[in-house]
């Protein structure tokens, strides 16, 4: 297609109950552009924007907790609605619920033991460095970090100390004492800095303290003991924990994917419908679908709410907004696999304009012609092909990343290949490909040539000198079909768009285009053995004329005054700037293809100096075989990728500065229709 798919304005009014229905089939299909609220349109009702905003918090909170779950499970989670989601009902809810708190149990449980674990560890460490120390138990109190208190705890009341003092101490029990006295031993053990704390939670406990024997020195091997036990009973309930949690992600692995799914397909349903137009019974749905997508998608909304929905199209030109200036139609281009591929040059550059012509077939084409020529090499073309194939649709997943590149990988592979077969390189090699072309080449011309195209300035009978010009020439050539084809679009978008004067008279209009093909003919004839005649002053001079008139003269046919807007001398000054600015910008566009050519000697001197050095070593010793196959392959590999990227820069800066700048002097909007999958195609 040479244009943009033509768009309607499609108004859908539902009932409350089939909104999230509808908003679904919307999503999956991927058909409809949203846009702000049109004029005349009554506002929200504010209760329900109240309740939506709600329901939206609800979503969000709900995919929070399960990332939060699933991130400590170590499942990977959806990134977007897959194919088969659905949006949660009554049924997901109790599940997500269930699981966030199954998860969040288990993962309080372990961080409880991890924090337990901690303290043990940090107790235990000052307990061994005091425990060779030849001092009385009475003044370790004074000497360590350690508050240690021993004494008697009735079993019952030891799991309420624990949960009183939580992570400033810990309880060790030290078992039955020989003095019969009731309760079990136990031994708490603080930092200094909690000791006040801790002998407050002791007292309502109603601990009851024991005299360490006087003279007792060190600290009690009870204590190091029953902080190992604790240890690795801590560690045991840790490991537990592991194997719990690598069951649950089996388990619930699945369902938090599931569920992820559903509700990132929920989330995207509430944040539209908290952005649409709605009251309590009914909503209303406004935006932009391809015209050729109305008929089905109305079809299937009506199967879909039983006849429940009221539709109404609009064409751009009955839009208010659209008239005005105010609201943009959105752009939407339908292409095969070869152009599509290209669609990203375009809009890194900007969006074209609705109803103007769509200039990607035109940037497919000379994009893979150009890079082409500047990278011919049979070999280094075939790995840019099969790098294509290898990240199509049928490639391995690992080069999905790169599927977007393919049909561009594959194209400018083939001309790459194409290329080299014409300067008879594989692989920098000059020599492979010498018998089939001078078979061919003697069959088709009856002269047998080593090379069909000869880049190289070789010492070569017949001066290829003469041919490496010649090849200048042609790339120049290819820049002005380019250029030409660039002041043709914008001339037709022009007059698409109804702005007549730009179109005729300015520098990239009609009069611009008939002054650079003159100017072209009149290189062309004298290149050619002609010469420069008197009825090239009138054919130069015309076009020259209407661009400076070209304003004036447009105010005269309009019939508005003044017909100099700014004065005479503002008029002179101005169309004698244009003039100068029209024909430096033709000359600079067109020798600007020259570095086409530039680059391809370039291509062609390097992979020369490859292949020779190569060469050269290959014949230097036992070892030159190997040394050459390895400067082969290091040499492609740097051509390939450096040079590579280097050609596809260039390539893009031509389109960019000699291309869309003839026409893009105004940029549309991209089709972004709502869908749940970024993938998914509308």
């Amino acid at each position: 297609m040479i244009r943009p798919r033509r768009m309607k304005r499609l108004e859908l009014t539902v009932l409350s109950r089939d909104a999230d229905a509808v908003i679904e089939y919307l999503g999956r299909r991927g058909v409809m552009h949203f846009s702000a609220d049109r004029e005349g349109i009554p506002p929200a009702d504010e209760s329900v924007h109240a309740l939506e905003e709600a329901a939206h918090t609800h979503v969000k909170e709900t995919i929070e907790k399960l990332k939060t779950g699933a991130a400590w499970l170590g499942v990977e989670l959806p990134f977007e609605p897959e194919e088969d989601s659905v949006l949660p009902g009554e049924e997901e809810e109790i599940m997500a619920e269930k699981i966030c708190g199954v998860v969040s149990v288990l993962r309080e449980k372990e961080q409880k033991e991890r924090g337990e674990k901690r303290k043990v560890e940090e107790t235990l460490n000052e307990a061994k460095a005091f425990a060779n120390l030849s001092a009385p138990f009475s003044d370790l109190d004074q000497l360590s970090y350690l508050t240690l208190r021993v004494g008697r705890l009735d079993p019952a009341r030891q799991e309420d100390l624990r949960e009183r003092l939580g992570d400033r101490a810990v309880i060790i029990p030290l078992g039955e004492g020989e003095d019969g006295g009731q309760g079990s031993r136990i031994l708490a053990a603080a930092s200094r800095k909690g000791r006040f704390a801790l002998d407050s939670e002791l007292r309502k406990v109603s601990f009851a303290p024991i005299a360490i024997p006087e003279g007792y020195q060190g600290v009690p091997g009870e204590l190091l003991s029953g902080l190992e036990e604790k240890l690795e009973k801590t560690d045991a309930d840790l490991l537990e924990i592991d194997r719990e949690k690598q069951l649950m992600q089996k388990e619930l692995g699945p369902s938090l994917r599931r569920l992820t799914a559903s509700y990132l397909m929920s989330a995207a349903v509430e944040g539209l419908k908290v952005k649409l137009t709605a009251t309590k019974n009914v909503y209303l749905l406004s935006g932009w679908t391809p015209r050729d997508e109305i008929a089905s998608v109305v079809a299937g909304l009506e199967k879909l709410t039983d006849g429940r929905v009221a539709v109404r199209t609009y064409n751009p030109d009955e839009m208010t907004e659209v008239k005005e200036g105010r609201e943009k139609v959105p752009v939407s281009l339908k292409h095969g696999a070869f152009v599509k591929g290209f669609e990203g040059v375009v809009f890194s550059y900007g969006a074209p304009l609705y109803g103007t012509v769509d200039p990607t077939p035109f940037v497919a084409f000379f994009f893979t012609v150009l890079f082409g020529i500047m990278f011919g090499d049979l070999g280094q073309g075939f790995v840019l092909f099969l790098a294509g194939l290898l990240a199509g649709r049928r490639g391995p997943k690992a080069f999905s990343s790169f599927r977007k590149y393919a049909s561009p990988l594959v194209a400018v592979g083939i001309s790459s290949m194409l290329m080299g077969l014409l300067n008879g390189e594989v692989f920098t090699n000059e020599e492979l490909l010498v018998g089939p072309t001078r078979a061919l080449t003697a069959f088709l011309f009856g002269k047998p040539a080593d090379r069909i195209l000869a880049i190289m300035p070789l010492a070569e009978k017949g001066g290829s000198v003469r041919k490496l010009f010649y090849f200048f020439g042609f790339t120049v050539a290819v820049g002005v079909i380019l250029n030409s084809i660039g002041l043709m679009v914008n001339i037709v978008n022009h007059w698409f768009m109804k702005k007549y004067e730009e179109a005729l008279f300015a520098k990239t209009g009609l009069a611009g285009l008939f002054l650079f093909w003159y100017a072209v003919f009149i290189a062309v004839r004298c290149l050619l053995g002609g010469r420069f005649e008197w009825f090239d002053f009138g054919g130069l001079l015309l076009p020259v004329v209407l661009v400076f008139f070209g304003p004036a003269i447009w105010r005269f046919i309009e019939r508005e005054r003044p017909i100099l807007k700014q004065g005479l001398m503002v008029f002179i000054m101005e169309g004698f700037v244009e003039v100068l600015e029209t024909a430096s910008t033709f000359v600079s566009n067109t020798v600007s293809f020259l570095r086409v050519g530039a680059f391809a000697l370039s291509h062609a001197v390097l992979s020369y100096i490859v292949f020779r050095f190569s060469e050269a070593i290959a014949g230097a010793g036992p070892a030159g075989g190997s040394a050459a196959v390895l400067i082969m392959v290091f040499g492609n590999t740097v051509i390939i990728v450096l040079e590579g990227m280097i050609v596809a820069i260039q390539v893009v800066r031509l389109q960019y500065y000699e291309f869309f700048s003839k026409f893009f002097t105004e940029t549309g909007v991209a089709f972004a229709p709502f869908r749940f999958r970024k993938g998914a195609n509308g």
